[in-house]
């Protein structure tokens, strides 16, 4: 048995951290995880003997081209690019790690939505071989631009090929400077900034020589230390329901009940309860996992839910506390990353697919689009967005929806949005209610 399955079974308690790789093309995003998997001794000596003999592999000689860890598709090898979301797990004696190595091109940005929709951190890579002057690509731009979108907490610049810029520490103190400018312009509120080379190792997993002006820990020290995302449970209880339990309907006291997952806060047997948003109120007689009762049940958790009284409550209901309730609308606004081929038409049939409620929406309008490189948001003159644009949208639903401001509660604040000719996904949105 490997290193890899050694830790995990021996940090079977410990907290998982959730990362994604972004940047540009080329900046090195797959050769990092695949430095991180190695170096970390996650990897079965087979995968090393396989990808050593790879027709596509791009390193001179004997040399081992750790892309190809996660380059799995035959295409990506091929054309030497990331295409899809590649997830790889790998662990350390202290922590263990989920790591999404995220395409790099503007074609696949909303590859990169999806991989970060669940990441705790990102590490953003920047080429210093095409970043020396201290302009940043504009990937570089629109991934942080997402990240912050998407509320990730953490944020860490990794500033890659330092070895084809003499490891200058002027290089690395101009694009430092950038990124400072960029992340004020952006409101990220704080982020780290380290120089390395993937492709040799330095600061890495271990400390380089090479930087003795760079008094900071290497990547894995600093990804180790990294405070873990808050799993939910402090925030409002949010309990989609996914579906109605019914048996034993022809005796008088047969079982009903209310499953699904508990998105966010917590639920305990006697708390009062609104269903929303037809707004009935009851109390939790009984939460059961299985055939066995439970006293509570918290974010992440799967449970029936069983109430007091018999109430009207279907298939997409939100449970909430009654004393924190969502708000309940039809009309709203939200921060849209367009993801169909086909651009945003209002006169084209949508359906919003908010937890596990399914409705038709209506585009009312397009008010803003976001500048990537001037980092702002600009008026939209056309109801249109194009694949991979990000701009403010209003909608009205055909039903009413129990929703939350993404900020304050990611489960109930996200949807996505579906083309009703096409079944394509369209759009990811977070809301903005203040």
């Amino acid at each position: 048995m490997n290193a890899l399955n050694d830790s995990f079974l021996s940090g079977a308690d410990r907290g998982v951290l959730r990362l994604i790789t972004a940047g540009s093309v080329d900046d090195g995003k797959s050769t990092l995880i695949g430095r991180l998997l190695y170096d970390s001794k996650g990897v079965f000596a087979d995968q090393l003997d396989a990808i050593a003999r790879a027709k596509h592999k791009r390193v001179a000689g004997d040399g081992i081209d750790l892309s190809l860890l996660t380059d799995g598709l035959e295409a990506e090898r091929e054309q030497g690019i990331t295409i899809d979301v590649a997830y790889r797990y790998f662990a350390t004696p202290s922590r263990k790690f989920i790591v999404a190595d995220a395409p790099g091109h503007e074609q696949y940005t909303r590859n990169m939505v999806t991989g970060a929709s669940t990441a705790d951190a990102a590490i953003i890579l920047i080429d210093a071989t095409r970043a020396a002057d201290g302009q940043l690509l504009p990937q570089t731009k629109r991934h942080s631009t997402i990240a912050r979108l998407l509320g990730i907490r953490h944020i860490v610049v990794a500033v890659n090929k330092m070895d084809l810029v003499d490891w200058d520490r002027a290089v690395f103190e101009r694009i430092a400077a950038s990124y400072r400018e960029l992340a004020g312009k952006l409101g990220l509120p704080d982020f780290h900034i380290l120089p390395l080379s993937a492709l040799n190792g330095d600061n890495v997993v271990h400390a380089s020589p090479r930087t003795p002006w760079y008094a900071g820990q290497p990547l894995l020290g600093l990804l180790e230390d990294l405070e873990q995302g808050d799993d939910g449970s402090a925030l409002p209880l949010r309990f989609p329901v996914q579906w109605v339990m019914r048996h034993d309907g022809d005796r008088a006291e047969d079982f009903r009940g209310y499953a699904g997952r508990v998105a966010s806060g917590a639920l305990s047997v006697g708390d009062e309860v609104l269903v929303q948003p037809s707004g009935v109120t009851a109390r939790v007689a009984g939460l059961r996992v299985f055939d066995r009762s439970v006293p509570r049940a918290a974010s992440g958790e799967s449970v029936t839910v069983v109430l007091d009284r018999d109430v009207d409550v279907s298939r997409g209901d939100i449970i909430t506390h009654a004393a924190a309730p969502a708000a309940v609308a039809r009309e709203f606004e939200a921060e849209v990353c367009w993801l169909d081929n086909q651009p945003l038409n209002p006169a084209r049939k949508y359906l919003l697919k908010q937890g596990t409620r399914l409705t038709s929406a209506k585009i009312r309008g397009v008010h803003t689009r976001r500048d990537i490189h001037e980092l702002q948001e600009v008026s939209e003159a056309r109801d249109r967005l194009e694949m991979n644009d990000i701009g403010r949208v209003s909608f009205i639903t055909r039903e009413s929806l129990a929703v939350d401001d993404y900020r304050d509660v990611p489960a109930t604040g996200a949807f996505i949005l579906i083309d009703a000719a096409t079944h394509q996904t369209a759009a990811a949105g977070m809301l903005i209610l203040r």
